[in-house]
């Protein structure tokens, strides 16, 4: 029929096979992590390599575990990323909304300068943030790897555009009903921005879960120490176990791989619906 596009049963078998390849190929290395952390040390690094190995060492997650105080770093990772995603999605939406609905003097301006903050390298305001930090008394305290995250003008942005493809028409038929702004916003608008706020909520949380320099920085007390730093302080002890290595690394990677998949639904709707409106 004219306007269809005809495709052929081997051209839709084609595209499922270069997508299945793909996709081998993206996940190979968590696959070869996986399968490493399970090997013993002297079968990890024989030549030539083998994938799959010839006995499960489920004993290197335990052995990992006992080394390097992993449970409590993971405990502390888990506070902070809620911290920051709890922060981002509260401060988001908020500044979102005023940016995208209510009217006041300057206020492109201050949301481009807002937006303007993202070009400005992390490594430039490493050391006010530091002096800040000291003189907050919070170095070494789980609140430096909260606090000052919590605001983003990306997840800002995100919103706004969100929101700005809301019609106007359900929050103007809302307030001839009473609704004040804040019932609006919790009773109209919000129920409707759920995929985007799970898309940022997911964007905050692998930040919040990857983050290492700031925390290097910011933490030297073991028992405040990030799954990050704990990665780190495992290879520095035991370079040569690559299998201990592997194995850390997948307990580090498995909390988000776990979000995400529970939460791909709402990231790609997320991504699909917003920012269509350019106004």
């Amino acid at each position: 029929m004219t306007g269809q596009i005809i495709q052929r049963p081997y051209e839709r078998w084609l595209a499922y096979a270069f997508l299945l390849i793909t996709g081998l190929i993206m996940a190979f290395p968590f696959i070869y992590m996986l399968m490493s952390s399970l090997k013993s040390s002297s079968e990890v690094v024989q030549v030539p390599p083998r994938l799959f190995p010839e006995n499960l060492q489920i004993g290197n997650y335990l052995e990992v575990i006992s080394i390097v105080p992993l449970g409590t770093q993971l405990l502390n990772t888990v506070i902070v990323t809620g911290g920051v995603v709890l922060g981002w999605v509260i401060t988001s939406v908020l500044a979102g909304y005023a940016f995208a609905r209510l009217e006041f003097p300057g206020r492109d301006t201050l949301f481009f300068l807002y937006l303007g903050t993202l070009m400005v390298p992390f490594a430039v305001i490493i050391v006010p943030m530091f002096k800040i930090m000291v003189a907050f008394s919070w170095v070494n305290r789980l609140t430096a790897l909260i606090i000052p995250w919590i605001f983003t003008a990306y997840g800002t942005f995100l919103l706004r555009q969100f929101f700005m493809g809301i019609p106007k028409d359900l929050e103007e038929a809302a307030m001839i009903d009473g609704a004040s702004r804040w019932g609006i916003l919790f009773r109209v608008v919000l129920p409707l921005a759920r995929p985007a706020m799970a898309t940022l909520a997911t964007f905050g949380f692998l930040y919040a879960w990857n983050s290492f320099l700031w925390p290097l920085i910011i933490i030297s007390d073991p028992s405040r120490k990030v799954v990050s730093q704990g990665l780190i302080d495992l290879q520095a002890l035991y370079a040569v176990r690559v299998d201990l290595i592997m194995a850390g690394s997948v307990l580090a990677v498995l909390p988000t791989l776990t979000i995400f998949l529970l939460a791909q639904r709402y990231f790609i709707e997320g991504v699909a619906t917003t920012g269509l409106a350019g106004r």
